[in-house]
């Protein structure tokens, strides 16, 4: 018995733990900065368990009772809460006090478990023994569920299944213990009633999840869902409004078909079009293969290398008959060679000279997509850019997020490069703005090929022409040990996003 109590341990610690990093991943897919909301989960969570084993010595009578019943609100509290908190998102404009909240409630739940079990095993163990028997099992859970958890639970089941399938097995830990000592607790017909009811409640979550799941989204997005894949590193949703196609991810608008082609028209022909002969292209990020579309226009590049990090990404658009007629089969091309990596490590190991460089990754609303956008990383563009070569650079809205933008342009100019900023208005997202860097001072070609739908050499001309409320401001340097810009760019949005 006191062997199968340890073994408990172990299970409830995996449990544990997998609810706290199912709230931290939750919290920065929907908010945003993966590094200050897991900080924050963290930290809620930890204090949460603290209080609970503080409230633990008030326990003084059926201890283990107080311990099943223990369980089976973790599981349902823990169990519900991806679902809960998915759905009330788009309806509450007490989102983030509610997160807290049930952080909270089982952190304190969590947080009695240890305790309590330690309290029932006493007269079984030494005490040295003891403790260095839960917490071995502890420790060795939690190592269990780092390593389940973003190689088996979020790729494969997602964040709601999994909550589920955790509470299930939060409940069954409580049956156990009921069946262990049936003698010694009090109310266990009750108990075990309450029990198979729990598990049928969160076995038909478990069942339902995707519907529930898309049910959520269905809340946030205006149109037809046909498309959603949750990978390892994004939720990737497709929607269908009338004759637009949208990609979000992560729940943000990364293009609306009705005009992206004015972004990528506006990403590649200014700096492609400058160089005489371009031959060697690269394109980091644009798994959706539009900015490809645009490159491949040009009859004497040769050969394009596409760097992105998520190969469901680009292999959703290289397969998805709507998608690929959309970027003209672009990645499907003999030209093109793809590589699924992170960008920042790919460019560091890099030894091959480009003519163009293409920058198009998305805005930098953490660290981690900071880093794509640092002094660091811009040198090592420089490394990999030809004497006559162009670099361009999605910079977010100059209008929206104007100090972020203009940190940009100032990370640039830090290690040695020209640079020409210029801005393009998008109906499905306003002002938008790019810099092309490069070794040598940049001249706007006064012609472009035949056949685009927006850039022309008058409208090249009015994008480099900033308005005062978009004009340059003064701004720190983006480097890797202060990421500044993500602070900027966080900020500024904030006035316009919830």
């Amino acid at each position: 018995m006191a062997y199968a109590l340890l073994l408990s341990v172990f299970i409830i610690s995996t449990c544990g733990l997998v609810y706290e990093l199912t709230a931290g991943a939750l919290a920065s897919y929907l908010l945003g900065d993966s590094v200050t909301q897991f900080s924050i989960i963290i930290g809620v969570y930890l204090s949460a368990m603290g209080l609970g084993s503080w409230l633990s010595r008030h326990i003084v009578r059926n201890v283990i009772t107080v311990f099943i019943e223990v369980e089976m609100l973790i599981g349902l509290v823990g169990g519900c809460s991806s679902a809960l908190l998915f759905t009330l998102f788009e309806v509450s404009a007490y989102f983030r006090s509610i997160l807290y909240l049930l952080i909270s409630v089982t952190g304190v739940l969590v947080g009695l478990e240890i305790p309590l079990i330690m309290r029932v095993l006493k007269n079984r163990f030494e005490f040295k023994d003891l403790v260095s028997k839960v917490f071995t099992f502890d420790y060795i859970g939690a190592l269990f569920a780092s390593l389940l958890f973003p190689l088996i639970l979020v790729p494969y089941l997602g964040l709601i299944r999994s909550s589920f399938m955790f509470g299930i097995i939060n409940v069954l830990v409580a049956l156990w213990a009921l069946r262990l000592f049936k003698d010694e607790v009090r109310w266990a017909k009750g108990l075990a009633g309450t029990a198979f009811f729990l598990l049928a409640l969160l076995a038909t979550g478990f069942v339902w999840s995707g519907s529930i799941l898309q049910f959520t989204e269905t809340l946030g997005y205006k149109g037809d869902i046909i498309y959603a894949k949750t990978t390892h590193y994004q939720r990737m949703v497709l929607v269908r409004d009338a004759d637009s196609l949208q990609l979000f991810l992560n729940g943000n608008l990364q293009f609306n078909s009705r005009d992206e082609y004015r972004y990528h028209e506006a990403l590649v022909h200014p700096g492609l079009g400058s160089i005489k002969e371009p031959k060697d292209v690269l394109v980091l990020g644009g798994g959706d293969g539009l900015a490809l579309r645009e490159i491949l226009k040009y009859g004497t590049v040769r050969s394009v290398t596409l760097v992105d990090l998520d190969p469901a990404m680009t292999n959703l658009f290289r397969t998805h008959e709507t998608l690929v007629a959309l970027n003209k089969g672009s990645l499907n091309s003999p030209k093109v060679k793809i590589i699924n990596a992170d960008g920042f490590v790919w460019i560091r190991e890099n030894r091959r000279l480009f003519d163009f460089i293409v920058v198009d990754l998305p805005d930098p609303s953490s660290f981690s997509l900071g880093k794509l956008y640092t002094s660091t990383f811009y040198r090592f563009l420089d490394r990999a850019l030809a004497e006559d070569g162009v670099i361009v650079i999605q910079s977010t809205s100059p209008f929206v997020a104007r100090k972020a933008f203009w940190c940009v342009v100032n990370t640039l100019r830090s290690v040695g490069l020209e640079t020409t900023p210029y801005h393009v208005y998008l109906p499905s997202f306003g002002e938008w703005g790019y810099v092309i860097a490069t070794k040598r001072p940049f001249v706007m070609p006064d012609r472009f090929m035949p056949g685009l739908r927006f850039i022309t050499p008058e409208t090249a001309k009015a994008m480099t022409g900033f308005p005062p409320d978009m004009g340059e401001v003064a701004t720190e340097v983006n480097r890797l040990n202060n990421q500044v810009l993500v602070r900027y760019f966080e900020e500024e949005w904030a006035r316009y996003v919830r």
